[in-house]
């Protein structure tokens, strides 16, 4: 038995309507703004709700990127031009949804909200030298990939890209040593927090 077929016109779940993608060639163009934003919304609205984690947001900065970028962007530049300057405006509305979100920018500190006498208090660290002897004590303690990694990255001040290169592994690899280093360094220290509060 064949199942009828559905007319069109009847009322039903929505199905999305097939849309033409201009060829994404090297330096193949937009034809139009229309098919500007009916190939990059999609694309820059997954990349707002990745970042701001709900609809009505992603909705909006979404907009506010295409709103900004309207009276700007050549409509005769290449594709890939197009979704550069798309992405450049992508992070500028982001940074001011961030900011205003937030009210203050993140790097500042306010001396006056801050209680900075007792700030740096917590612990054992009273003295310069007792930090350094710890970072030592812990480096000393882990496995030698996981004190390469670390020593690069927060001694040497070297990036992921840099590190990883100097240990001869990929970027990916070098995130997953530096996560597990870090874990088994907090490890440590907690350990010898518990060895030095039982002394």
């Amino acid at each position: 038995m064949r199942a009828a077929r559905r007319d069109d016109s009847e009322p039903g779940p929505l199905r999305p309507k097939a849309r033409a993608r201009p060829t994404m060639l090297g330096s193949a163009k937009y034809p139009s703004w229309e098919a500007i934003y009916a190939d990059n919304v999609p694309r820059l609205y997954r990349l707002m709700f990745a970042r701001v984690g709900n609809r009505p947001d992603a909705e909006d900065l979404t907009s506010q990127v295409f709103l900004t970028v309207y009276g700007r962007l050549r409509t005769g530049a290449t594709v890939g031009e197009v979704r550069a300057y798309l992405l450049a405006a992508a992070r500028t509305v982001l940074v001011e949804h961030w900011r205003r979100t937030l009210g203050h920018q993140v790097t500042e500190i306010d001396p006056s909200e801050v209680d900075l006498e007792n700030f740096a208090a917590p612990g054992r660290l009273d003295e310069p030298g007792d930090a350094q002897e710890r970072i030592t004590r812990i480096l000393d303690a882990l496995p030698e990939r996981s004190r390469a990694i670390l020593e690069l990255r927060f001694l040497r001040g070297y990036t992921i890209r840099q590190a990883a290169a100097e240990l001869g592994v990929s970027v990916a690899n070098a995130k997953v040593l530096q996560h597990r280093a870090l874990r088994h360094a907090a490890g440590l220290g907690k350990e010898n927090d518990l060895e030095g509060d039982a002394s």
